[in-house]
């Protein structure tokens, strides 16, 4: 098979004036990148706010593997076809960082013939929305540091500053770093730290923002330090979420661009699944609802991560509501679940894969438990016996969920219609009664307890004596009514990223609790969690070119 660059740069595309007009998008709204992507005003918003309110399809997954289950690829396939079904829909999915482009996991542009494209573009700086993030995110930092330096008016505590340094690029030698060397001229010397951009507290306050006005508040409330009082100091009061604002003004536009197969896609934002939320931006979701019959998002990760955050955290801000949720499954992963060897997966047998659905059904019951009816996709890959597929349905139906194989990576659009079929009849006769998890007038620690004893499936939280002295300090700053975003491994339901399956009687061990009270929400900390990954030791850029025609090669 061809390989994804390949299979990309080989599709018809359509002039993205000419795909907006279809989809009634005024051409004023309309400012292109180029000839194959643009960004769309928000006066969209006001102009179509009145339109039907479409279906809302939540794409999710099982406890992934480092294999990836396709996740993006068959959101990006249900979509493609829906439309082939006759319906009208709309993909909406977060942007690609260069920092996993040119590492491990290459490009976030789906896969095979369920892609969007132009996929060099939309993996390689896109619309530029991520440089702008970093380049607010680091005024912010140069401000801080220059505040201090001429004086110090804000009595900030130099030992209690919590805004780091920002970049789009894997780098482990920045992890932690030493600034202000060279002498009284270049400012008080400290350490710092930089953490890859869409890790950045501003890429999520962007993809929670519906308009510049609430984006400028959540910027002004930062928490950037704490004050020799032990009281807090935030963005507003160095005065600069105004030219921050200023910075994002166009980043806060969603961007659209196309499948192989014509089918739009907004494309905006990127914030991480772990520390943020993990889905792409309110007013991409909410416009285009607005705009078709069926709006699929994917959120990162499983349930218990994505999928709860989703409901949590994002419907809560965007007032969203979710009609189906759609569980992405796979056999090789519910096979490494089962105690198959994570270095050979393919040498696992139907015992393995026998032993690992219970993973699967948690995950199932997760998206119960959000009051949406699941659906499961099996992502069908190349090995894959119908034996095995065989026993997955099986399971399903003993779950009373409906179930469908999805062929879109070799076969595209025609390979999702089982799928789009059941999301379709699902949607419209199965009513959802989506819930959050908890309330957000509860106690931190019971938010906290929610998630891990109904979400994760623990027997317990503890708490560390940081994790309880921050919670202290959380409660002194008036923030304890904010909803929990717990950063834990994706690899496991537990906190313990080699505890595979469905685990059982774990507790979910919280080592401190971050504030990023402009997103919105506490980030508890379940376990170490990398905001700067680094580069492998043979990195996907090796192997990226571009030939004299302009051509690139070598994207994955």
């Amino acid at each position: 098979m061809k390989s994804n660059i390949e299979i990309a740069q080989e599709a018809k595309l359509m002039p993205i004036m000419e795909l907006t007009s279809r989809f009634d998008i005024h051409e004023d709204c309309v400012f292109p990148y180029g000839k194959y992507k643009a960004k769309i005003c928000l006066d969209v918003y006001r102009k179509i706010e009145n339109n039907p309110l479409g279906k809302l399809i939540l794409v999710t997954a099982m406890t992934p593997t480092a294999y990836g289950e396709g996740k993006t690829t068959v959101a990006i396939g249900l979509s493609m076809g829906l439309n082939k079904m006759g319906k009208k829909s709309i993909v909406t999915l977060r942007e690609p960082s260069l920092g996993p482009v040119f590492g491990i996991k290459g490009g976030a542009t789906g896969g095979g013939y369920a892609q969007v494209v132009p996929m060099e573009e939309i993996n390689l700086h896109f619309t530029g929305d991520i440089h702008a993030v970093g380049a607010a995110h680091n005024l912010l930092a140069a401000v801080l540091d220059n505040h201090v330096h001429f004086g110090n008016p804000l009595d900030i505590d130099e030992r209690e500053i919590y805004l780091t340094r920002a970049i789009d690029m894997n780098d482990r030698s920045l992890r932690r770093t030493v600034i202000g060397l060279g002498g009284r001229a270049n400012g008080p010397a400290r350490e710092d730290s930089f953490i890859i951009t869409t890790a950045s507290e501003v890429m999520a306050i962007l993809a929670l923002s519906n308009s510049v006005t609430e984006l400028k508040e959540r910027l002004g409330n930062i928490l950037v330090a704490s004050d020799m009082d032990k009281k807090p100091v935030f963005a507003k009061d160095l005065g600069i979420h105004g030219a921050m604002a200023a910075l994002l003004t166009q980043a806060l536009m969603p961007n659209i661009a196309q499948t192989i197969d014509q089918t739009p896609a907004f494309i905006h934002c990127g914030p991480f699944a772990n520390i943020a939320h993990g889905t792409c931006s309110i007013v991409s979701m909410k416009m285009a609802q607005r705009l078709c019959e069926y709006t699929v998002v994917e959120a990162g990760f499983g349930s218990d991560l994505g999928g709860e955050k989703f409901i949590d955290i994002v419907s809560r801000v965007g007032d969203l509501k979710v009609d189906t949720g759609v569980i992405v499954a796979t056999v090789r992963a519910l096979k490494m679940h089962g105690g198959a060897s994570e270095k050979d997966v393919s040498a696992g047998t139907t015992e393995h894969l026998k032993t690992g659905l219970p993973n699967l059904g948690k995950h199932i019951e997760n998206v119960r438990k959000f009051g949406v009816p699941p659906v499961v996709s099996i992502n069908v890959f190349e090995g894959d016996t119908e034996t095995e597929i065989g026993i997955v349905k099986d399971f399903c139906e003993s779950q009373n969920t409906p179930v469908a194989e999805t062929r879109v990576f070799t076969h595209g659009a025609e390979g999702a219609l089982a799928l789009a079929d059941i999301v379709d009849r699902n949607a419209q006769s199965v009513e959802s009664n989506m819930k959050p998890v908890y309330e957000l007038d509860d106690s931190i620690e019971k938010k906290i307890e929610r998630v891990a004893l109904e979400i994760y499936g623990a027997s317990g939280v503890t708490y560390t004596t940081r994790a309880e002295r921050d919670i202290r300090r959380v409660t002194r700053f008036g923030l304890d009514k904010l909803p929990v975003c717990v950063a834990k491994t994706n690899s496991s339901l537990s906190d313990d990223p080699k505890l595979h399956g469905r685990p059982e009687n774990f507790k979910i061990t919280i080592g401190g609790v971050n504030i990023s009270a402009g997103a919105g929400f506490l980030v508890p900390l379940a376990g170490d969690v990398m905001l700067m990954p680094g580069l492998p030791k043979v990195p996907n850029a090796t192997k990226i070119d571009v030939d004299e025609m302009g051509r690139i090669h070598g994207l994955s």
